[in-house]
């Protein structure tokens, strides 16, 4: 793809969940997108985005090269890595770039002209935004794609349970144990329901809780996918199918995501959750879009799609500023 002034720079490192939510919104803002996956080079990854002297210098040179004029419209980074590239974007371009950060930088969110935190994060500032969960693409159309992509699915027993599992992280422990006490609720519903199971791990999840879940499902109507080993990743085309989604409570992009389709959503939490994690679930249950494992959770509730609201919200301030940043 040609450069051009009139695009947008999707930045992030390699983490999935950085790209996705990036990707989200550079594609909702309606421009061409670039995605660059920069990894700066230490000293700068150890105080991005703090350390900005000679902040170029931070990328190999390959990747250098990507990172030259001419400079986008607007930029979109995700992670810490990538806010040391959006904050660089600023003076680099005179202004003339909108520079957005997803996710807290961790200093002043004035070194961006938009800075976009989930509420859980408690993050405040004229220029931040505040959406309950985390950025995707996910909406009818993303939905109709996937159904279509997986449309073997269609042909399972209903209810289709599709079951999302991540892994553990600091105060949330998935292990073997967890997935013994998922697998008595999720053979309890099918036993009272029929249906089949749909099962998909990533890349933290640990083998070990994968493998108790995928041995207790063995003879239930379904899947389990673990990776690539087991063909294309159906991930889609679970949330594409599922009546129900039941996810393990320590991802905020999968249970965001889940939140999205418009199915009832169910976790299974056994011991206290980090704060921050916590207040995520909290926010998620008062507005009816997550209940425990097994709850009689109501349907009709609207599903969480903020990428397309943000993404307009972005659009408003880019048209009210010139090529410099000044008002208009």
């Amino acid at each position: 793809m040609l450069r051009s002034a009139d695009e947008c720079w999707a930045i992030t490192d390699e983490a999935a969940g950085n790209q996705r939510q990036a990707l989200a919104l550079a594609g909702a803002l309606g421009l061409p997108v670039r995605h660059l996956v920069l990894e700066p080079r230490p000293p700068w990854s150890w105080f991005a985005p703090r350390l900005l002297v000679g902040g170029r210098l931070a990328l190999p040179a390959a990747q250098r090269e990507l990172f030259a004029p001419p400079w986008p419209r607007v930029a979109v980074g995700c992670g810490r890595a990538a806010a040391l590239f959006t904050r660089l974007l600023r003076p680099l371009s005179g202004g003339a770039c909108h520079t957005v950060q997803i996710l807290d930088p961790r200093i002043d969110p004035a070194h961006w002209d938009t800075v976009i935190a989930p509420r859980h994060d408690g993050l405040q500032g004229a220029n931040v935004l505040t959406p309950l969960g985390s950025l995707h693409p996910i909406d009818e159309a993303w939905l109709a794609d996937a159904r279509l992509a997986f449309h073997e699915f269609g042909e399972l027993p209903q209810p289709r349970v599709g079951v999302l599992l991540g892994g553990p992280r600091k105060g949330i422990a998935l292990d073997p144990e967890y997935g013994e006490a998922l697998i008595r609720h999720l053979l309890a519903d099918q036993a009272a329901h029929g249906g089949s199971v749909l099962v998909t791990a990533s890349r933290r999840t640990p083998p070990a809780l994968f493998n108790v879940v995928r041995d207790a499902l063995r003879d239930i109507p379904g899947l389990c996918w673990g990776s690539t080993r087991d063909g294309p990743n159906p991930y889609p085309g679970i949330l594409g199918w599922a009546d129900r989604l039941v996810v393990t409570p320590d991802s905020v992009n999968m249970l965001s995501e889940a939140s999205a389709v418009g199915c009832p959503v169910g976790t299974l939490v056994l011991a206290p959750l980090p704060a921050k994690i916590a207040r995520f679930h909290r926010n998620l249950r008062e507005a009816g879009l997550l209940g425990e494992i097994g709850d009689d959770i109501r349907e009709g509730h609207e599903p969480l799609r903020e990428t397309a609201a943000l993404a307009r919200v972005i659009a408003g301030q880019m048209s009210r500023h010139g090529p410099a940043g000044a008002p208009a």
